[in-house]
């Protein structure tokens, strides 16, 4: 297997370093202008080339980001919307499958699309990890050169929630990639079930730093969340629950741990987010956040700036 580990080392070995606290905009203007306020208020420009890493949604969802709330940002940034293929079967299983989905769900129309593992994987090294010593994501990866990380927060029927960390984790694996993250490690091939359910949840922890390390240590990604249509169920589920709570707002972060941490706050304090909640706490989701911190991909402690 091809990998590009050893070009890594040098700029990796310090990890990803935060400070004590991190800082989190939030509007609740879930529009066009609210992602590009949220963009820049980050302060980091998304350059070079650009890979926006985002759902395209299983058939049959209509929760995943609609496109025309993201066609601006993504064509300012000049991106690239960037997936793998799936572990479960499904409509995206294959790339020619993943990459009709991508157009019936209207991607094609606002940016190129590219299923990153259509012509293979290579390895990203694991710094610090507890189970997994690499990071198997699909080949074009290499080709980007920042990372924007648009994510839609929903629940997950695996991992309590969808947020940040599962979207470069799982999201940038390859199919194979993410076996091994599934099972902590312990299979590269079959069945994503297994039995130890906070190793899976701590692996996805590791697979996402090692992502965010690979960038300069983390200086090349940029993480945006929004909170709409919040059903328990994930973007990849061909017939998720509908959601029972009101839409929240975006919130962008350059700590996904953070990012994702406020988000989870958000639906505790919303008076309609019982669902989701249980959905959250039924898996153990905020374990993925506190092995995150523990392995110094960023802190859960932030400050929440409302940018309205």
């Amino acid at each position: 297997m091809r990998t590009f580990s050893a070009l890594l080392l040098v700029l990796i070995m310090a990890g990803t370093s935060f400070a004590e606290s991190s800082t989190v905009f939030f509007t609740k203007n879930i529009n066009p202008e609210g992602l590009m306020a949220i963009y820049n208020k980050l302060g980091r420009e998304a350059t070079g080339r650009v890979g926006v890493k985002l759902s395209t949604g299983e058939a049959g969802n209509t929760h995943y980001l609609s496109p025309d709330l993201i066609k601006e940002l993504v064509q300012k940034v000049n991106g690239t919307i960037i997936e793998c293929n799936t572990a479960y079967g499904g409509s995206r299983a294959s790339t020619a499958m993943h990459k009709r989905v991508a157009e019936d769900h209207g991607f094609t129309k606002i940016a190129k699309v590219d299923i990153m593992d259509e012509d293979g994987e290579i390895s990203l090294p694991v710094i610090g990890g507890k189970h997994l010593k690499e990071d198997v994501v699909g080949s074009h990866f290499k080709d980007y050169d920042f990372i924007l990380v648009l994510t839609h927060f929903k629940g997950h029927a695996m991992g309590g929630f969808g947020g940040a960390i599962k979207n470069i984790s799982i999201g940038i694996a390859s199919s194979r990639g993410k076996v091994i993250i599934h099972t902590a490690g312990t299979k590269d091939s079959g069945s994503i079930w297994y039995d130890k359910h906070d190793d899976f949840l701590e692996s996805m922890a590791e697979a996402a730093k090692a992502v965010s390390d690979s960038l300069d240590g983390g200086k090349r990604i940029m993480y945006i969340s929004v909170m709409n249509h919040l059903s328990v169920d994930c973007d990849c589920d061909g017939n998720p629950a509908e959601p029972d709570m009101h839409d929240i707002g975006i919130l962008g972060s350059l700590d996904p741990v953070a990012l994702d941490q406020a988000c989870v706050d958000l639906v505790y304090k919303a008076p309609d987010g019982q669902s989701l909640i249980k959905r959250m706490e039924s898996r153990n989701g905020i374990h993925t956040l506190e092995h995150a911190a523990e392995i110094g991909f960023g802190n859960r402690d932030y400050n929440l700036v409302s940018i309205d």
